[in-house]
């Protein structure tokens, strides 16, 4: 209640004024079950080109995966955080988009990057540890692979805004995990897109456990996607192994953004069939058992069986789409075996547009050292701070 204070009155409490919602909840809330397509009545209306594109692009993502992952074990990379079993989420939220949309990816989203048409050698190369990334992020609309949990959320809402405020048709994709959902930045980002209905859509991939902590031990919400609720804007639940079901609600959510109707938050769910990284043991938090019934319900089988019942996919398709997928593989390990050419006064670059007298500073003090190494002034000419 307030108080109001008259002049040599004592104080006086008056009624509040008659309260409403301001946001009416129920359009918001989410479905009670996780949406699906596939083995669905719904399968029918899918696009059959639209389901073999998803097909190949997940056999694809799953080849990508696996050498990846053999590459860190080769000591070509530095670290990889695989995205096996949850394939379809990457993939779905690159196609998507539109080419003059942004995409805002985690560390665990090389894929969809790569889905979405980037070189898989610069999609890996913050992983191996070459460059601060590998690619122009405004050349590709994909933002820099963000390893803080959760930093690209504001960054992505920041970005819709400004179109927004510019008049640009742009919508931004945000992606992360249910773990980053417990950060501070996911309730910023949240806050901020729904108060400025910026044109932004956040896909949660909840693939049960942040690292080893699994899901009920950060929250005791019903659903990460409730939460979309209590920011005023909707919240979707969709089986995140259903290609075809993400790519509807996402492009649903896509639509509803560009058209000015505001931020959507997607919960997708999931599960992580390879370990954290290749640094992480997850036999030490989960059992085979729980690990062998997700496979049952893996994306790439999900798609094949929707495929093969329809009559859209043949033997011939499905050893075509893993050969070229084999080429892929092929292609990616012989470039990633070749040892890079790096110059380390590269660490000075793309850091200000004009370096600051620190940098400049510290740039020269490397040059002297790697001259004073070689016995030789190479660096000095090709090393100049700018």
């Amino acid at each position: 209640m307030t108080v109001q204070e008259r002049p040599g009155a004592a104080y006086r409490p008056t009624p509040p004024p008659a309260w409403k919602p301001r946001t009416d909840p129920a359009p918001l809330l989410p479905d009670p079950e996780p949406y699906r397509v596939l083995g669905t009545d719904a399968a029918a209306g899918a696009d059959p080109e639209l389901l073999l594109r998803l097909y190949a692009e997940l056999v694809r993502g799953r080849r990508y995966n696996a050498q990846a992952t053999a590459l860190t074990k080769q000591g070509r990379l530095a670290v990889y955080p695989s995205s096996t079993g949850q394939e379809a989420c990457e993939v779905a939220a690159a196609l998507a988009l539109e080419q003059r949309d942004w995409l805002f990816p985690s560390y665990r989203d090389t894929l969809a990057a790569v889905a979405r048409g980037l070189d898989p050698v610069q999609a890996l190369t913050l992983l191996r540890g070459d460059w601060h990334t590998g690619y122009d992020p405004h050349e590709h609309r994909i933002a820099p692979l963000s390893t803080p949990l959760a930093t690209q959320l504001p960054h992505a809402v920041g970005l819709a805004h400004a179109a927004h405020l510019k008049g640009d048709d742009v919508v931004a994709l945000a992606m992360v995990g249910d773990g980053g959902t417990s950060e501070g930045d996911f309730h910023e980002a949240l806050n901020f897109a729904a108060v400025w209905r910026a044109p932004v859509v956040f896909l949660v991939q909840n693939n049960g456990f942040a690292i080893s902590v699994p899901l009920s031990k950060q929250t005791a919400a019903p659903s990460l996607a409730h939460k979309a609720v209590g920011y005023g804007m909707p919240g979707r639940l969709v089986d995140g192994n259903d290609a075809a079901a993400v790519h509807e609600v996402l492009g649903e959510a896509v639509a509803r953004a560009r058209r000015g109707g505001g931020p959507t938050l997607v919960e997708a769910i999931t599960y992580r069939i390879d370990a954290h990284t290749n640094a992480d043991d997850a036999t030490r938090y989960r059992g085979d058992s729980e690990v062998e019934a997700w496979r049952e319900h893996d994306p790439i089988r999900l798609l094949e069986t929707e495929l093969t019942g329809r009559g859209l996919l043949d033997e011939d398709a499905v050893r075509a789409a893993a050969e070229a997928a084999e080429a892929m593989a092929a292609r990616l390990r012989e470039r990633m075996n070749a040892d890079p050419v790096l110059n380390p006064m590269d660490l000075f670059e793309h850091v200000y547009a004009e370096q600051t007298g620190q940098l400049r500073e510290q740039a020269a003090q490397l040059r002297a050292e790697l001259d004073a190494e070689s016995g030789e002034g190479a660096h000095g000419a090709e090393g100049d701070a700018r």
